[in-house]
């Protein structure tokens, strides 16, 4: 059986019906075909209750995850205040997981989904969704068995307020992880870039608790930052630079590697509040991004996701881009789609979102935890062998 994909997407007043008529177009471009699968990225402004029960009006019992973002992204662009459902057709399993305790331990969250995969023998790939704002999402890489493909995202929404959530079929709420275990007659390949590099300027983390960065060089954040772009310190505890902090991240070393870490939002008392721990003592890069860089990542990105696929023709992608990308494109909103679209080819439907972090599996290493990343996660069907 071929793997078939479809995208729906529309804006409305209230969730159910932006759901309804967005489950509703993808259903319709899915022809005869009966879906297996179901991702949904809806307005964070959009009651969650209120999209899952139009989304699930017409695709039932169907296994499903979804997530909140600011936008959503396919095709044909960029729209905020919308629903995005993407359907997926074929000869394989789909298993939907609700893993509401993910804000209080990772740890623990992942040793519930490695338990549930192990129930299984077959080769299974993993999609997951979780709260961009509460939960370790480092620990709960850490604790991934190796050898365990694991994908996805986390949610954004209101910066100032917190408030994200995640779906499934049945289940809706903040502070939570939904995971989808896929199995069956269906390839994915990955790929994943960013597009900010390091400038010169140097710091050293003096003081860290937590998630909570709070003096760089000896002194708060904010002061740090605000000598080096020439605003005074307690602006940046205000929109729009509250906000906008996070297009100047940080590289942190780690390994070998030059880890990106970016602030959620700058805090009153001039701290940032980011969603991976920073150690002190080390050494941290500013980091910055251009409309170029971003763009040659988004072609690189699908340019591995193609690779990996192998002899697999791309059916569908999901596309999962940092909130970052958003500020940075704001002249120029769906521009990343484009660069993945010159590389897969304009007839590829195409669904994502904006997030706060994304999670990536590398060979037989333990998943990654990403900020700034765009991550390509492209649906293929295998080659039957004769």
């Amino acid at each position: 059986m071929a793997l078939f994909a479809s995208v729906g997407s529309a804006q409305a007043l209230d969730g159910r019906e932006a759901g309804l008529q967005a489950a509703h177009q993808a259903l319709n471009h899915l022809g005869a075909n009966s879906p297996v699968f179901a991702m949904v990225i809806a307005s964070h402004q959009y009651q969650a209750r209120e999209v899952l029960n139009g989304v699930t009006s017409l695709l039932g019992e169907l296994p499903m995850i979804g997530f909140s973002s600011p936008a959503g992204l396919t095709n044909e662009g960029h729209f905020q205040h919308s629903v995005v459902v993407a359907l997926l057709s074929g000869d394989f399993q789909a298993d939907a997981m609700w893993l509401p305790g993910y804000a209080q331990s990772g740890r623990e969250t992942a040793a519930k989904v490695a338990d549930h995969a192990a129930a299984r023998e077959e080769r299974q790939s993993l999609l997951v969704f979780a709260d961009g704002f509460n939960g370790d999402a480092e620990q709960f890489c850490g604790a991934i068995p190796s050898g365990m493909s694991v994908l996805g995202a986390l949610s954004s929404g209101d910066i100032n307020t917190g408030n994200t959530y995640q779906m499934t079929g049945t289940q809706t709420g903040t502070g939570g992880m939904v995971a989808a275990f896929l199995r069956g007659e269906i390839k994915i390949g990955v790929g994943y870039d960013h597009g900010w590099d390091q400038v010169g300027k140097q710091f050293r983390v003096t003081r860290s608790r937590g998630f909570w960065l709070r003096t760089l060089d000896g002194r708060p954040a904010s002061e740090a930052y605000a000598a080096l772009f020439g605003y005074p310190a307690r602006d940046w505890a205000f929109p729009p630079l509250s906000y906008l902090a996070r297009l100047y991240p940080l590289g942190i070393e780690l390994g070998d590697d030059l880890v990106a870490r970016a602030p959620i939002r700058v805090e009153a008392d001039g701290s940032f509040r980011m969603n991976a721990t920073i150690r002190d003592g080390i050494d941290a890069y500013l980091l910055v991004g251009s409309r170029a860089a971003c763009e040659r990542a988004a072609r690189d990105a699908a340019q591995q996701a193609l690779l990996k696929l192998g002899d697999a023709k791309p059916v569908f992608a999901l596309v999962l881009v940092d909130i970052a990308w958003q500020m940075l494109l704001k002249a120029n909103p769906g521009a990343e789609i484009e660069a993945v679209r010159d590389i897969l080819g304009a007839n590829v439907p195409v669904a994502g979102g904006y997030t706060l972090g994304q999670i990536v599996s590398a060979d037989d290493a333990p998943p990654k935890f990403l900020n700034q990343h765009i991550v390509v996660i492209a649906f293929g069907e295998p080659v039957q062998s004769s």
